[in-house]
């Protein structure tokens, strides 16, 4: 690992916000909504989505919405993807992170663009350091890139992009059906049967240092429509609600499911990308995986027309998505500062006199 980005203050890695580590209560969930507590996070039960009876699966479609609007992140539950399958990709990628140096070689000096990327921290260097975070990224779709070893990985990665692929699209249709729209709106106005799909996986070392904790990922939210994570049992993951920063503690089993930039400009502000970071302490190192999908590269987002009646109160102007995506991972990660270049700039200074 070379270097490190820690926190030296009396506030546990906060960038510059207040912030600790509190604990998410926790209870056996209900259908769809929340764990017990004021600040619980929400669970969807996929199955009921699914294969609910109508009024049960009304009821999911809008305690979905609400999730999206007050959250933008839930964990979904009984979502079908085999948790042998689970393992093996962590694995397999623990493996990888494992390998020589020299047979990682070809991918460590790649550029944001590149289908194949290794690297440490988000962008090599932010604000002048290093971040406490080893990665892999790769492109799945629209054809899987992947290292040569270890040889499992390409077989293991697969079946993996398929089936949380195909689980982010039928969450993309209750998304639309929440939003009042045909199942299928959303996914048409961003060409997502075409989808661009990444997978990532993050290694953070164990952290035993000076400060309680230490920063593994700045605050951001991520650039593509909507995001799948699960972790290897070590917590890290904090999202930013209501002003406060929660630790994200899973349900057995379950994926965290993460609202992007993307997902946000489409439904025209209405479900917010979520801000999110992670940290890193203890005597064991975390890893967690990632599944996103987001456009075809090609695609321009733009707010559904349904949701802009008129034209009134439009908050984001159309951007190519390959641009938008190049942008945010060509700079420091600050927050959501990327949506600035998609979003309409309004003179509020009145007129002159």
């Amino acid at each position: 690992m070379a270097g490190t980005s820690l926190c030296h203050s009396t506030d546990p890695c906060t960038n510059g916000e207040h912030s600790g580590h509190p604990a998410v209560p926790s209870s056996s969930p209900s259908g769809i909504g929340t764990r017990g507590g004021d600040d619980g996070i929400p669970v969807v039960d996929f199955d009921v989505l699914v294969n609910g009876a109508a009024d049960q699966r009304a009821q999911a479609i809008r305690e979905l919405g609400r999730a999206c609007e007050d959250w933008g992140f839930f964990m979904v539950i009984n979502h079908g993807v085999p948790e042998e399958l689970k393992e093996a990709m962590m694995e397999t990628c623990k493996e990888l992170f494992s390998l020589p140096e020299e047979q990682k070689a070809e991918y460590l000096e790649a550029g944001p663009m590149d289908p194949i990327r290794i690297g440490t921290g988000f962008f090599s260097v932010v604000d002048g350091v290093r971040y406490w975070r080893d990665y892999l990224k790769m492109f799945a779709r629209p054809e899987l890139h992947c290292p040569a070893k270890p040889a499992k990985l390409r077989d293991v990665a697969a079946e993996y992009s398929a089936k949380t692929r195909d689980l982010l699209l039928s969450l993309a249709k209750a998304i639309s059906e929440s939003l009042g729209l045909d199942g299928g709106r959303i996914s048409e106005a961003m060409d997502l049967e075409s989808c661009f799909q990444i997978l990532v996986a993050n290694h953070y070392p164990p952290y035993t240092g000076p400060d309680s904790a230490g920063l593994g990922l700045p605050a951001h939210s991520d650039h593509g429509f909507l995001t799948l994570l699960f972790q290897n049992g070590v917590d890290g993951l904090q999202v930013k609600h209501d002003g406060q920063w929660l630790l994200a503690k899973p349900l057995p089993g379950a994926f965290f499911v993460i609202a992007g930039d993307q997902l946000e400009i489409v439904s025209n502000g209405r479900y917010k990308g979520m801000l999110h970071r992670a940290v890193v302490g203890g005597e064991r190192a975390r890893m967690s995986m990632v599944s996103m999908i987001s456009p075809c590269l090609d695609t321009v987002v733009e707010p559904v027309p349904e949701l802009v009646p008129d034209g009134q109160g439009l908050e984001f102007r159309g951007v190519r998505y390959r641009d938008y995506m190049e942008h945010q991972q060509s700079n420091k990660l600050k927050g959501k500062a990327a949506l600035d270049i998609a979003r309409v700039q309004r003179d509020n200074a009145g007129p002159e006199n």
